[in-house]
């Protein structure tokens, strides 16, 4: 039996049955190949960030330490393999003068594994990492490997074109083929002024389509027990520079907002009573700031306290209804939750799979700390979500089948059809493909 694999969070593991941590396309494809005439499933996994149990697998497990670095550049784009931390692809961005449009707020994550479970960010006008992903290249089923370009007007194959595969595949879970390299449109390094800011939720609430209208990319946590938000809104701007101190830099994002907070959850797990009131003194700790830097230093953040997620996309139009329905849900329950609840915005996707295609969305992150899981919680936020039309983070906790997600996604036949004509023996399958996808 191959090696053990753990998630971050510590809530999925699997032990395969062979580990291979292959150097290029070539060696994927002869694992796929090698995997099919043992009867085993194949997948690749990334860097363990998801809570759900996507990259598992009880046959072949590919490892994506050697697909690394960028392999070719060009005008306003970067080709690099899959395997390569988005930590590592933005230093290189940013040596080359080139940085990402957008992104999520982790950066451990390898490009495949991110763009194939979905991270978005938050972007009022920028969509997802799926929607700045130019080309795909795959190794599918057979072990045949394939480029696919958003502008590809071509046949894979017979009744697969080029284009619905790359729609597909974008965020395509593993499900399609290994991705073994992306590339990505790019532009010129860009300064973000990110303004962070204490405000209530009553008055996000009475003024929310004003404040997401205005903010070119809104974040914002909701600490539950009170009525306070920290928000963050990040602009472009011309500059100059105004980085924070190495000092405060060391004081919000390590001490703050992971050693202190740690501890906090820490003693809340062991007294529970207590974390309405730990959580009344964080927000009284919070203090307006503003800082402007490289992108990607202001969109990623540290992220060192364990914890489980549940995120739901939900219809942009439906956000304050949510929001006010969550509140009045742990007004009534007496669950005592120590995470906030993170609120973010995109605009409308056409990757098929995309929690955003086809609608401007809005996503409401519940967390728990690791050591104090709470289902009930999850639950019932769940049916707050699935009421409204939410689709599930595909990396992220939820309960969901293929019977509940064919009514929200409407490509999802297609994606199923296209499925079968790449994969019909299942090679990429696993036990949460096969929930999800049937």
């Amino acid at each position: 039996m191959g090696e053990t694999f753990r998630n971050w969070a510590g809530n999925q593991s699997a032990t395969p049955a062979e580990v291979r941590t292959p150097t290029g396309p070539e060696e994927v494809a002869r694992a796929v190949r090698d995997a099919a005439a043992a009867g085993r499933r194949v997948r690749m996994i990334g860097t363990g960030h998801s809570f759900t149990g996507v990259a598992l697998t009880d046959g072949l497990l590919l490892r994506p330490d050697a697909l690394t670095g960028i392999r070719e550049t060009g005008d306003g784009w970067v080709t690099a393999a899959a395997g390569t931390p988005l930590s590592v692809l933005n230093e290189e961005l940013h040596r080359m003068g080139l940085a990402l449009a957008n992104m999520g707020d982790i950066a451990a994550q390898t490009l495949a594994g991110a763009i194939q479970t979905g991270t978005h960010g938050t972007g009022r006008w920028v969509g997802g990492l799926a929607d700045q992903v130019l080309a795909l290249e795959l190794v599918l089923a057979d072990g045949e490997t394939v480029t696919v370009r958003g502008d590809g007007e071509g046949k894979i194959r017979d009744g697969v074109s080029e284009r619905d595969l790359f729609d597909a595949a974008r965020v395509g879970l593993g499900a399609l083929g290994v991705v073994t390299a992306v590339t990505f449109r790019v532009e010129p390094s860009f300064l973000l002024r990110s303004v962070r800011e204490p405000m209530t939720l009553t008055r996000i609430l009475d003024s929310l389509d004003t404040i997401v209208e205005e903010s070119e990319h809104l974040d914002f946590f909701w600490m539950p027990h009170t009525d306070t938000c920290l928000t963050k809104r990040n602009s472009r701007t011309s500059g100059p520079a105004a980085p924070r101190s190495a000092f405060r830099r060391w004081l919000d994002d390590d001490f703050l907002e992971n050693t202190l907070f740690g501890a906090l959850c820490g003693v809340g797990g062991r007294y529970p009573g207590a974390i309405p009131r730990l959580n009344a003194l964080s927000a009284a700790a919070l203090s307006p700031s503003t800082f402007t830097d490289v992108s990607y230093k202001v969109f990623t953040a540290s992220r060192e306290v364990r914890f489980l997620e549940m995120e739901y996309a939900i219809p942009r139009e439906r956000l304050g209804q949510a929001l006010r329905e969550i509140r009045d849900l742990l007004d009534r329950r007496d669950w005592k939750i120590s995470f906030p609840v993170e609120v973010r915005v995109t605009p409308a996707s056409d990757a098929w799979l995309s929690t955003a295609y086809g609608r401007e969305s809005a996503y409401i992150a519940c967390h728990v700390y690791r050591p104090t899981p709470n289902p009930a919680y999850f639950a019932e936020v769940e049916e707050i979500m699935t009421r409204l039309g939410g689709r599930p983070h595909w990396g992220k906790l939820h309960t969901r089948d293929a019977s509940y997600l064919a009514t929200v996604y409407p490509r999802f036949a297609d994606f199923l059809a296209l499925r079968d004509r790449l994969d019909p023996g299942r090679s990429f399958a696993n036990d949460y493909l096969d929930t999800v996808l049937g």
